[in-house]
């Protein structure tokens, strides 16, 4: 998404969670639950739900949980006070009463009331705070992708397996009739033979302009706390908030922002539930090469299969692609080829083998994703429109694009051992977590 595009989207969604009037079950149709995190019946069989990083996407995640009846925030948690400060007072306004406000996120996770958390923060903080809210008896809406490493993706499936937690990952694609039916089209075998899936993300709003000068920390805000387990550095506002996701330690550029949605239908389009036999991948700062933004703005990747391959392909700092699409994907087959994204998908022939076809999207993705999760909460039903186990998958497929291209082989990676067969590729598996973070170890 780019920047207009979030900024429009959370003004949209705090507008609505403004106007939320709490009121009785207009969305009902959740059956009655016991909190397993407290051990008794809620109040009225109320969700209690609270917000780890409350800047972007965990803001528009919790205000779309908030228009479903049954649904009540009782905390907030950010290191910006100034951003924390301020949604809870937009919080306060539409609730009526005082939420509660944390810094620290372990403290959320004391509260024995709390059955729901959101986790909003930068990927490099996801591994830790799921983990720990797993531990702590939660179930957790996450954002994608699950998380900043191969080795934390893991951590995070075996944490949620472990303590039988009912896990949404925030890839609502799943969700959506749009995409189902497309996935239907694709198995009836109408396309003929898929010998492609080409999968693309152009957007300007991943090339940054050139790095300005450190700066002091701004009042308010925890900056050793944001930087959590990631290496010690100076504060700048260009690795901060809304561009982090441009610097390796923090995120991995457009492959795990835009990526994990896209190549997730490829996968899904294609039935795919396996590592790939190679990856191959080029990319550099090449339309920017004074950008401060370390991920890489020209990128290409093949995942290569026994029949097929897989393509993803980003330019920073363009916003065109094919058939007028500056993000989508395609499956090319002997009948015909299929393009979509999340407005349309469409057929077009091969000569008379196919018939033409365009279908229009519903814009209802997010709020089935969002109701499926509560259904499954109070059903203590583990299998979500988009587990944890598919979570971990798609941003897997995403980090082995980015080391790919960072180490300049063809990688094959063993997903049973954890190794990869070059050895220069394993030593990106895993992150090294700053004192005193320590990576979390699930038995």
């Amino acid at each position: 998404m780019n920047n207009i595009d979030r900024r429009t989207f959370i003004r949209t969604s705090s507008a609505l969670a403004a106007g939320l009037a709490i009121s009785p079950r207009a969305n009902a149709g959740i059956s009655a639950k016991t909190s397993v995190a407290s051990g008794h019946a809620a109040p009225s069989d109320t969700l209690n739900v609270a917000l780890i990083g409350c800047g972007s996407m965990g803001w528009v995640d919790l205000s779309d949980m908030l228009q479903h009846g049954g649904v009540k925030c009782l905390a907030l948690c950010d290191v910006d006070s100034n951003v924390l400060n301020f949604r809870a007072g937009e919080l306060n306004k539409s609730q009526g009463g005082k939420v509660d406000t944390y810094s620290d996120y372990r403290r959320i996770l004391d509260r024995k009331d709390i059955d729901i958390v959101v986790i909003g923060t930068p990927d490099h903080w996801h591994c830790l705070q799921f983990v720990d809210a797993c531990r702590a008896g939660k179930d957790i809406y996450v954002e994608k992708p699950v998380a900043n490493s191969m080795a934390e993706c893991d951590a995070m499936v075996a944490a949620a397996r472990k303590y039988n937690r009912v896990v949404q990952v925030g890839q609502q694609q799943r969700s959506s009739r749009h995409f189902k039916d497309m996935v239907e089209y694709l198995r009836s075998g109408k396309l003929g033979k898929i010998g492609r899936a080409h999968v693309w993300a152009n957007f300007n709003y991943a090339a940054m302009n050139p790095l300005g000068p450190d700066s002091p920390v701004p009042e308010g805000v925890d900056f050793d706390m944001w930087l959590g387990p990631a290496p010690k550095v100076t504060f700048n506002k260009d690795r901060f908030h809304g561009s982090w996701r441009m610097f390796w330690n923090y995120g991995g550029g457009l492959i795990t922002d835009w990526g994990v949605h896209l190549l997730d239908m490829g996968l899904w389009g294609m039935d795919i539930k396996t590592m790939p036999l190679k990856i191959t991948a080029a990319g550099g700062k090449y339309l920017r090469p004074d950008g401060a933004n370390e991920t890489f703005d020209t990128m290409s990747v093949v995942y290569q299969f026994d029949d097929f391959i897989l393509e993803w392909e980003n330019n920073a700092g363009t916003e065109t692609g094919p058939y007028g699409k500056n993000y989508g994907f395609l499956f090319r087959g002997t009948n015909g080829t299929l393009v979509a994204n999340r407005e349309d998908w469409s057929v077009y022939p091969e000569k008379d083998k196919a018939a033409e076809l365009t279908v229009k999207a519903d814009y209802q993705e997010r709020k089935a994703h969002i109701a499926d999760f509560l259904d499954s909460v109070k059903t203590r039903n583990t299998q979500t429109a988009c587990t944890i186990e598919n979570g971990s998958f798609c941003a897997k497929y995403a980090h082995l694009g980015n080391i790919a291209a960072k180490t300049g082989e063809a990688l094959v990676y063993d997903d049973t051992t954890k190794k990869f067969n070059v050895r220069q590729a394993d030593k990106y598996r895993k992150p090294a977590y700053r004192n005193p973070w320590k990576f979390p170890q699930v038995p």
